[in-house]
């Protein structure tokens, strides 16, 4: 990427008939905020992504902020990103699906970023953060929604900071623009602490994002990130972990339904068949990979479950009918086509297990007592997607409808696409949750591994 200027403000904001529409509505919307910054600075990607640049993202304007004294919201830095929308209705990126639908993926990306003494032009870092969230959008078709988390393992800045994860929220100043293409809604990237995001799985990123909303060293009301901050708001005000959060995953539960992982899953109850035998699914073996069908069901199922006042309830296998009601679209967040497309198997059926071997890394295990406490003890459910491989681990609790995982056979494979029934009476025999994972009585093991294993599979 390089940095540049707009030749010309007019031609930058959409004044010469030939300017790409969609481009030109996004710079109305961003003029209206800013109509003294005509001619912002921007980043570029030097090769356009639909000539095969690495960079999804066009542009990335970049506007100083005065804040609202009123409102008690300091100065800081405005980044607008530009391409995961449908800048040009040409095709030459994304596909033209006509005006009343989103445009593109639906929405751009936006951060803010505080301003610090002195500074007289806006860090260029953001616009690298903003253009890997939209390689991963780009490459997984998995859009993003308000509320979603980004564990990120790493400061934003590439520094030493305490801020290295990110929440997602609507831009408290920009509104949705109608463009010839479709609609297109605007994304704030947050920036959290590790402990942060936590609680934001461990109950949800709407209700932490609110509270860091109270908190002016945290973001204030526009929520802008201060990469040198350096306390959690649990540790501001330690009494909204146990009176707002606590409370919250109690009464509430957890949003969050579902993961990429490291894991796998081992059938205990025989030893493989044959190669096409779902019990191949273990490490130093080559995992069969999940049709098109099963894909799109898990999918379903981790959108289903952001959903937060949804009945909990998986697309079952047999369904030849829409479950929802979104146009056929790439677009729906967590899922690249309509549900219409699930049809039963005929060739791969679901075999009901007698036990089973979990296996997760680390982190992954550390996400399990929110499986429990925040998803199966309120009736929901919770997936672990293989990062390295099509194997999928579903829990569902009783309350869940659409499972092929039952009371009578609650361990249940559809390929390599595991199902884990739990009832509340088992779950909380379960917790609190400790790192002795098993229980020969239910023939059921789950093992916590370092990563080496799953990096190195044959060892």
């Amino acid at each position: 990427m390089d940095e540049v200027r707009p030749t010309s403000g007019a031609q930058a904001h959409g004044l010469v008939p030939l300017f790409p529409p969609g481009l030109q509505a996004i710079y109305g919307e961003c003029r209206r905020l800013y109509p003294e910054q005509a001619n912002p600075l921007q980043v570029t990607a030097i090769v356009k992504y639909w000539l095969g640049g690495p960079d999804p993202l066009d542009y990335i304007s970049m506007y100083r902020n005065v804040g609202c004294p009123a409102q008690d919201v300091q100065e800081h830095w405005h980044y607008v990103s530009f391409g995961l929308s449908d800048l040009y209705g040409d095709n030459r990126v994304h596909e033209f699906t006509g005006p009343d639908g989103p445009s593109g993926f639906g929405f751009e990306l936006t951060f803010r970023l505080k301003r610090e003494v002195g500074e007289t032009a806006p860090p260029t870092w953001p616009a690298e953060l903003m253009q890997g969230l939209a390689r991963y959008v780009f490459q997984s078709e998995n859009t993003f929604c308000s509320g979603d988390h980004v564990s990120w393992h790493s400061p934003l800045d590439n520094s030493e900071s305490r801020i290295q994860h990110m929440l997602l929220t609507e831009d408290p100043q920009m509104q949705p623009v109608q463009t010839p293409f479709g609609t297109v809604s605007f994304l704030q990237i947050v920036g959290v602490c590790t402990e942060e995001l936590q609680a934001a799985q461990q109950w949800n990123g709407q209700g932490i994002l609110e509270l860091m909303r109270g908190v002016r060293v945290a973001g204030g009301p526009w929520l802008i990130t201060d990469m040198r901050r350096g306390e959690t708001i649990f540790e501001i005000d330690p009494q909204l972990q146990q009176e707002r959060v606590d409370q919250g995953i109690e009464t509430e539960g957890s949003n969050l339904s579902g993961v990429s992982a490291k894991c796998v899953w081992d059938d205990l109850s025989r030893p493989p068949e044959d190669e096409e035998d779902s019990r191949s699914i273990c490490i130093g073996s080559q995992p069969r990979r999940l049709s098109d069908k099963d894909t799109e069901q898990i999918r379903e199922t981790l959108r289903k479950g952001l959903e937060f006042n949804s009945k909990a309830a998986l697309p079952p296998i047999n369904s030849q009918k829409q479950s929802h009601e979104r146009p056929q679209s790439r677009k729906d967040s967590l899922e690249s086509e309509s549900s219409a497309a699930i049809v039963p198997h005929e060739l791969v059926r679901t075999r009901q297990l007698e036990s089973v071997h979990l296996k997760f890394n680390q982190e992954s295990g550390t996400l399990l007592p929110l499986c429990l406490r925040g998803r199966l003890l309120h009736g929901r459910h919770f997936t672990y997607k293989s990062i390295n491989g099509d194997t999928a681990i579903t829990f569902v609790s009783t309350g869940v409808e659409g499972a092929f995982a039952t009371e009578e056979h609650p361990y249940a494979a559809h390929g390599p696409w595991l199902q884990i029934l739990l009832t509340e009476e088992f779950v909380e025999q379960m917790l609190p949750f400790t790192f002795s994972f098993s229980w020969p009585e239910k023939k059921l093991k789950i093992s916590v591994l370092p990563d080496s294993v799953f990096d190195n599979p044959l060892q």
